[in-house]
């Protein structure tokens, strides 16, 4: 029996089992809109804005494993998702995006709402195609999903025509697909593999460089299982946080721009770094001359493309993490790393992870107090420099789970995201950490976050700049603070220094915010105030709560290593 394309996508969805789709309607996707009125099998979500929309597919795909599934309407809707799509193209996240499109005879004539999305997008997405024949319509979601979920995980757009929506034909879901020139590696080459050990194995200072590949690929167990064989160090980069437990005694810290001063020296002094699922992009290798001047690099990822591209490795495996993991764990023998230790720990007691305690409420002391108080959750980060604070600041592995943008840095990612994992996970708490500066680029997204009744809890960091961009204006900029301070109006001097008695009062007030929405609001501005309002938050089971934590505008993200230097060359104080 022949049907619609539209009553198609639906039978397509369920047989791919998802459970929930973050949509927003127009013109181009009403046919599928009333289709999925018909059902009640999927949740549709209501987003207020589309580029939230997809930030919310991220945070249920990586706080589930499954695919994200997102549909929106033809031309603004379609181009409003690029920067989630780029988002999770660089950080691999499985997401299949449906964007309506105007008929087919319509494409090519700058109809109203019509755009190239595909071509738009053809650089960040794994698959993108439209689909001009109905008895294609099957086929192409199958490829999607399958393409998206399968070897390097990312997104993949498909662009569906209106008048494909509406035309009968097959009624028929592949069960299976195979696609010609897409074959993702599922295999391990034993060779290059024993060869990487033979290094590991005789090296005198062995390091291990866990990246996002490694929780991608849920192998945290098979890491932990050779770290504690072989007795190995370990740093992580961004993205890898919490691929071994931040309390584990070999976990030395993250490495990178705003990384551990351990951390970094001792990938600056080891003599073999086992990289696992990383891209050594910029922010961890810093001079590429000077990276790792002293190691043997051996580099395990899933993507051809990642191996060598930036840095030139000795030992190159193009195969999945966990596979590998589990094929050292086979061969693992215990090494003597006692001294290696040693000369790691000097350089933790010489130059540790601290923020000074007799100025008043820190970054630091706001993360210890979530540590405290969440051993079970999903924390979510906006991008800047509350980003970096967690990172160095809060423990994670086990129950605790880290979901942040690191390859694109999106400001507005965080409280969508916490949506989205709060939406997929009701059961467990969901905090996300903002700055008033990245809150404020999606918090339109509170009337989603009450009307779909994910009470998350919101940690905002509100310093009154865009912190990130404001610290490097006063260490290489001579403190010329230009559109990073958001009290400032037309009304200030041109060449303000910094806050002063004389600034105007901060827009908006938080506190009302909540209040207009429904949700609830507590600000805190002393360091003896923040256990009592996390707890007061985790209370609230009936709206989002936000709590505003008043902090200094001069404090910074220390270590850090000023772009092209050398990651040894760091800013301490």
């Amino acid at each position: 029996m022949d049907i619609t394309g539209r009553k198609l996508f639906v039978r397509a969805l369920l047989e791919e089992g998802v459970d929930t789709i973050f949509g927003y309607p127009g013109g181009m996707v009403t046919d599928i809109m009333d289709e999925l009125y018909k059902q009640e099998d999927i949740r549709l979500v209501l987003p207020r804005h589309e580029q939230a929309l997809i930030h919310e597919a991220e945070g249920y795909a990586k706080s589930t494993g499954k695919v994200g599934v997102c549909l929106v309407t033809s031309g603004p809707g379609a181009t409003n998702t690029i920067t989630g799509l780029a988002d999770a193209h660089y950080d691999n996240i499985p997401l299949v995006c449906f964007t309506g499109q105007v008929p087919l005879n319509l494409i090519g004539n700058d109809a109203f709402q019509e755009v190239d999305i595909v071509g738009m997008t053809r650089s960040i997405t794994k698959y993108g195609v439209t689909v001009r024949n109905r008895k294609d319509l099957g086929k192409i979601i199958k490829m999607a999903f399958h393409i998206a979920r399968t070897g390097k995980p990312g997104p993949v757009l498909i662009d569906l025509p209106k008048d494909i929506q509406i035309e009968t034909g097959d009624s028929r879901y592949p069960e299976t697909v195979s696609i010609r020139g897409y074959k993702p590696n599922e295999g391990v080459h034993v060779g290059q593999l024993k060869k990487a050990y033979k290094l590991l194995k005789s090296a005198q200072k062995p390091l291990i460089l866990a990246g996002g590949g490694i929780l991608i690929s849920k192998a945290e167990e098979e890491l932990l299982k050779l770290v504690e064989k072989m007795r190995i160090p370990v740093v992580t980069t961004v993205m890898g946080k919490g691929s071994i437990p931040t309390n584990h005694p070999y976990y030395i810290g993250n490495s990178g721009m705003h990384g551990k001063y351990a951390a970094n020296i001792a990938v600056s002094e080891c003599d073999v770094l086992f990289s696992i699922g990383t891209r050594f992009n910029d922010r961890i290798t810093g001079d590429l001359n000077e990276f790792a001047p002293n190691a043997k690099i051996v580099h395990i990822d899933i993507d051809t493309a990642a191996i060598s591209r930036n840095v030139v490795v000795d030992v190159p495996i193009v195969a999945d993490a966990k596979l590998s993991l589990e094929k050292l764990n086979e061969w693992a023998e215990p090494k003597n790393t006692k001294h290696w230790l040693a000369e790691i720990a000097a350089w933790n007691k010489d130059n540790p992870l601290e923020m000074r305690r007799d100025k008043g409420m820190t970054p630091q002391m706001i993360m210890e107090g979530i540590n405290a108080e969440f051993d079970s959750c999903i924390i979510t980060t906006d991008v800047g420099q509350h980003q970096m604070w967690a990172t160095q600041y809060l423990d994670f592995g086990g129950e605790k789970k880290f979901i942040t943008s690191g390859g694109l840095g999106t400001m507005g990612f965080g409280f969508p995201a916490a949506i989205g994992a709060k939406i997929a996970n009701p059961d467990k708490a969901v905090v996300c950490i903002t700055g008033d500066g990245g809150f404020q680029m999606n918090m339109q997204e509170m009337a989603t976050a009450v009307t779909e009744n994910a009470p998350v809890i919101i940690c905002l960091l509100n310093n009154q700049y865009l912190g990130m961009v404001r610290q490097m204006q006063q260490l290489f900029y001579g403190k010329r603070y230009e559109a990073t301070c958001l009290r400032r109006r037309i009304t200030c001097p041109a060449n303000c220094k910094g806050k002063n008695e004389t600034c105007p009062p901060y827009l908006p007030d938080f506190m009302q915010f909540a209040k207009t929405y429904g949700a609830h609001g507590i600000r805190v501005e002393k360091e003896e105030e923040i256990t009592a309002a996390l707890r007061e938050a985790k209370t609230y089971t009936d709206a989002p709560t936000i709590i505003e934590f008043i902090i200094s505008s001069d404090e910074l993200v220390l270590p850090m290593v000023q772009g092209g230097n050398p990651m040894s060359n760091m800013i301490l104080k």
